[in-house]
């Protein structure tokens, strides 16, 4: 049986570049990682390095190109972590293919660049699909030094020989929905009232620290949506795709049905993040960048049509926190793992949470909002046209959003005794179906809508 939840709230939330936080925010955190373990390498091999070199298996050499991989990993290994790394930087690194760039070793510079990037193959046996292997080179191309990583979702990652880190015991455990909802009941308390504790208890961090920094998360998704709605023109790469944000959120103030307008203005919110994230923008990963729309907008509904008070809009915000932990602690959120339902599904299942539970609506029907909004995202496949986050990821935000919205409205208008499926099934349910799921469907861009829109 799996241990309780030690997640951090700012591991599974985390500001930086888009377009995917498996392809682009792990990568770089992998380069980064790479750049400081050589750094700690003895002098005398250090001296001996000539170049880095980096290979891509699995769904990051399949679809890497589209995603920003190649750049993500060079900026890493430049010194970038993704809280840092500037907007325009990874594009500007892709626009010069052939320049020559140097890793700092201690005084001794390592020539590096997107060059040095192979792309090797999507099928392998490594332990996760999306794997980078990063070597340290002497002039002759025989290997120094190299560390494998796994860049598991999220932006999260890990190592061959890596360890879960060790961190202070959450006050309150659980793996799993049953148990946070038996701590609710049995300790009179709510889900955002367990996570700060949880919160404070892992990391040592002050309770008025984590509230700031959630404050500061929440503006974040805000700023992304405001960016999107002012944008236009056409995104990155072959496919062409233009911008609708700002066309969407025109024509909702036209509307005159106020059911139409505010969907209408929710799409354009979702549409706005998500071509932020699309053109690598800033983003919050909720819990990944290719679903970095759906928390976004209703946020921003809750805040400026729905007008809910920004304290419960941050409680809501943490009970969507659990349900991201849960669904990444006993399935996955990588689409790389378990397609789309991973992404979107989650991201939506994070978002009715998150709705019901800042109207102030019991944990129990918080949990029935979630499970309905992941039910009906089940077997979703990741086919990513061309291996962009554009078609069809920009408008899968956008249904995810109102999906949220309407299993917050089913679940807090029915009975709450009669709700059949619970989270935890759901989830089991997801976690088969991405067990079973072709690898063609996760990510790789070899199948679904990915191969037919090409094929027509």
């Amino acid at each position: 049986m799996k241990g309780p939840i030690t997640t951090s709230l700012f591991s599974l939330f985390k500001a930086g570049p888009g377009p995917s936080s498996s392809h682009t925010m792990g990568p770089m955190r992998a380069g980064c990682l790479f750049r400081e373990a050589c750094a700690a390498l003895p002098r005398e091999l250090a001296a001996r390095a000539a170049s880095v070199q980096a290979r891509l298996y699995g769904s990051l050499s399949a679809t890497g190109a589209g995603h920003g991989t190649d750049a993500a990993i060079l900026a890493g290994l430049l010194g970038w972590t993704p809280e840092e790394c500037p907007p325009g930087m990874l594009r500007k690194l892709a626009s010069a293919p052939e320049e020559k760039h140097f890793m700092d070793l201690g005084g001794k510079r390592v020539e590096t660049g997107l060059s040095r990037m192979v792309h090797d193959d999507v099928h392998h046996a490594h332990p996760w699909s999306n794997t980078l292997e990063l070597e340290l080179l002497d002039s002759g191309g025989n290997a120094l030094f190299s560390r494998e990583y796994y860049s598991t979702g999220g932006g999260f990652v890990q190592w061959k020989g890596w360890q879960e880190p060790e961190t202070g015991m959450p006050a309150h455990p659980y793996s799993c929905m049953d148990e946070l909802r038996a701590i609710a009941r049995n300790e009179g308390l709510n889900i955002h009232e367990i996570l700060l504790d949880n919160e404070t208890a892992i990391t040592g961090a002050h309770r008025k620290d984590v509230i700031h920094r959630l404050n500061m998360l929440l503006d974040a998704m805000e700023e992304s949506v405001r960016r999107g709605l002012d944008a236009g023109g056409v995104l990155p790469g072959p496919l062409g795709v233009q911008r609708k944000a700002r066309l969407l959120w025109e024509t909702a103030g036209k509307r005159l049905s106020s059911p139409e307008r505010f969907l209408t203005a929710l799409n354009a919110c979702a549409f706005a993040a998500a071509e932020e994230n699309a053109d690598g923008g800033v983003v919050v990963t909720a819990p990944t960048c290719g679903s970095a729309g759906v928390l976004p907008a209703l946020l921003y509904a809750m805040r400026h049509e729905m007008f809910i008070g920004d304290r419960a809009i941050r409680e809501g915000f943490l009970s969507a926190a659990a349900i991201g932990f849960i669904a990444r602690h006993n399935a996955s959120i990588a689409g790389a793992e378990v397609g789309c339902q991973g992404e979107i599904g989650v991201a939506s299942a994070m978002g009715a949470a998150m709705l019901t539970d800042a109207l102030g609506y019991s944990s129990h029907i918080v949990e029935n909002a979630a499970e309905v909004a992941l039910e009906h995202h089940l077997g979703m496949t990741c086919d990513p046209v061309g291996g962009y986050v554009q078609i069809p990821c920009i408008e899968r935000c956008a249904m995810g959003a109102v999906k949220a919205f309407n299993a917050s409205l089913i679940s807090r208008g029915t009975d709450s005794g009669a709700h059949r499926v619970s989270l935890d099934a759901a989830i089991a349910a997801m976690a088969e179906t991405g067990r079973e799921m072709s690898r063609k469907f996760k990510e790789t861009s070899l199948g679904g809508l990915a191969v037919s829109m090409v094929e027509c």
